[in-house]
């Protein structure tokens, strides 16, 4: 089906073309430098596969336990280490192809896509009994949002879901590498049976790097090349060595005089691991050199260390933005709860004046009433004076009649 729809519908028959990188491995555990340690845990790491038959069928856990049959490895450490490399060597002691995932490439813009492209993964892994390498795998096991407030971090929630889904029920081998295992959601914690700690190599072991980039037999060293010295001078990490070699040769063929006539001195050496380390602090976006006090970075103890710290403070931030958001909640509740006081205050302030013009009608009729007896008391006093006034008037008119009656008698 070749239509400019291909993508979008690829999803739901299979991996998206370029989403896995299928390879068939061709390195070895001789051709990577470890620590002691590192190769203690990688070789426990093999037993883990070689015996799991013996485990899982003939010792009868399989029958126990449903889920989680698959050996899953976690490989940390900073890049250049050895994670790929030691990957491709796993798959090739085991003598599988190996399927490496870059999250980069199974990312899609189209919402839900990103998990179907991770069952789609586990899927096609199950069918060519591949090992499977998810490379940088803190970028899609990462921690997940507690409070999810766009799109593409719900989408980030579903993918971590999906993948931690298929992890419990996927049988084979899987590998995660990743710069920053502290980013990992911790529920991926239990389901990785082995974490690998791959550590910056130590003096012995940078020194071997140096040798065994070069060929012994047909890269013409110069006697001046001290891969000794370069080790004590350069603490860096395999990756890191590499790239100075191959710079090394680039800047020793471009030497003049014949080809039988150049040679690799240490000079080049040097000044292709210079180029390493100044590329590398471009990457890091650094303005100063490592070690000037000014340099940001210095103060937190490199860039590694940087990094962790922010992660650190990303994690304080997420768990305050969560308690902040709970207080919120909480705030809302009690603003909901004195809105419904203030609403009960206002009816009862209404119910109130209500009652309190009824009080003032029932005050003035009082008072009319009150007003009303106090005129007739006034009128009643007024008449009661009145009748006084004649009764006194009449008695003293009959007194005076009684009088002459008597004078007159008397003249008689």
């Amino acid at each position: 089906m070749n239509s400019p729809f291909r993508d979008l519908f690829s999803g739901l028959i299979g991996p998206r073309r370029g989403l896995v990188e299928a390879m068939t491995p061709r390195r070895t555990f001789e051709d990577v430098v470890l620590p002691p340690a590192t190769y203690r845990a990688l070789n426990s790491a093999l037993a883990q596969i070689r015996h799991r038959g013996l485990i899982f069928e003939e010792w009868g856990l399989g029958e126990r336990h449903d889920a989680g049959l698959g050996l899953a490895f976690n490989f940390a450490g900073p890049p250049g280490t050895g994670k790929t490399i030691c990957a491709e060597a796993i798959a090739n002691v085991l003598g599988k192809r190996l399927l490496v995932v870059r999250y980069a490439e199974m990312e899609s813009m189209w919402v839900g896509e990103s998990g179907k492209n991770v069952a789609a993964v586990f899927r096609l892994a199950a069918e060519q009994d591949a090992v499977l390498f998810f490379d940088e795998a803190d970028a899609i096991a990462g921690r997940r949002f507690t409070a999810v407030q766009q799109g593409n971090q719900r989408e980030m929630n579903t993918v971590v879901s999906v993948l931690l889904k298929e992890l419990d029920a996927f049988a084979g081998v899987i590998i995660f590498a990743t710069n920053l295992a502290v980013n990992f959601d911790p529920a991926f914690e239990r389901r990785i049976r082995t974490h690998i700690l791959f550590e910056r190599p130590g003096l012995a072991e940078r020194e071997m790097i140096w040798r065994v980039q070069v060929h012994p037999r047909k890269t013409p060293l110069a006697p001046d090349v001290d891969f000794r010295a370069l080790a004590e001078r350069y603490a860096a990490t395999g990756g890191d060595i590499k790239n100075a070699v191959l710079k090394a040769a680039q800047f020793a063929a471009d030497e003049p005089g014949t080809d039988a006539e150049r040679m690799i001195h240490q000079r080049h050496f040097e000044e292709g691991m210079e180029d390493v380390l100044a590329a590398r602090r471009v990457m890091d976006q650094s303005l100063f050199e490592e070690n000037d006090p000014g340099n940001p970075l210095a103060a937190l103890g490199g860039p590694a260390a940087a990094l962790t710290q922010l992660t650190t403070q990303q994690e304080t931030v997420e768990e305050n933005l969560s308690t902040l958001a709970q207080r919120v909640i909480e705030v809302e509740d009690h603003t909901t709860t004195l809105a419904n006081v203030l609403t009960r205050t206002e009816e009862g302030r209404r119910e109130l004046e209500i009652q309190l013009g009824t009080t003032n009608v029932e005050m003035e009729q009082l008072s009319g009433a009150i007003r009303a007896a106090v005129n007739g008391i006034e009128a009643s006093t007024r008449r009661q004076s009145q009748r006084a006034f004649v009764l006194t008037v009449a008695a003293l008119l009959l007194a005076i009649l009684a009088l002459a009656v008597a004078m007159v008698g008397y003249a008689v």
